[in-house]
């Protein structure tokens, strides 16, 4: 399988295009999935001057294999949000980002929530509403990579 490395210096220039996308729309609290969405929410709340930032858990994948359950789990209090950003590295197949909405809309069905990624795939079962570029191929992380050791 042919991957693709993505550069540190890449993605500053990726939040950088995201955070003006994000600034139009206003979100009062930023939702980061973990692990994938943890850096790239920290420079989004950091471009968009914002301490509302939290993360939930979410396990789908076990490195680059397709794992046959979704566990959505560590949801934060978002009662007192309006306009809710979840935020994650890719919208591979869909499938994860789609459990985690329905989930978040059952649970607070007063919030209104959109997904920024860095990368989409247009075969997802979902689109992002804020979004950088289409993916390929797979891609490498540099915060996947880079730390190990």
């Amino acid at each position: 399988m042919e991957k693709y490395y993505y550069s540190y210096e890449e993605f500053l220039k990726d939040v950088k295009e995201l955070s003006l996308q994000l600034r139009v729309y206003k979100p009062d609290t930023l939702l980061a999935v973990a692990r994938g969405g943890l850096t790239l929410g920290h420079f989004i709340a950091q471009a968009l001057d914002t301490r509302r930032l939290f993360s939930l858990n979410s396990i789908h994948y076990e490195k680059d294999r397709v794992l046959d359950t979704i566990e959505i789990f560590n949801i934060p209090d978002l009662n007192d949000a309006k306009r809710v950003v979840i935020i994650d590295d890719i919208v591979d197949s869909g499938v994860t980002l789609n459990e985690i909405l329905k989930k978040l809309k059952q649970i607070y069905p007063n919030c209104e929530f959109k997904l920024a990624t860095i990368f989409y795939k247009p075969t997802a079962l979902i689109e992002a509403d804020f979004k950088v570029k289409e993916a390929t191929q797979w891609i490498d992380f540099f915060w996947e990579v880079d730390p190990i050791v």
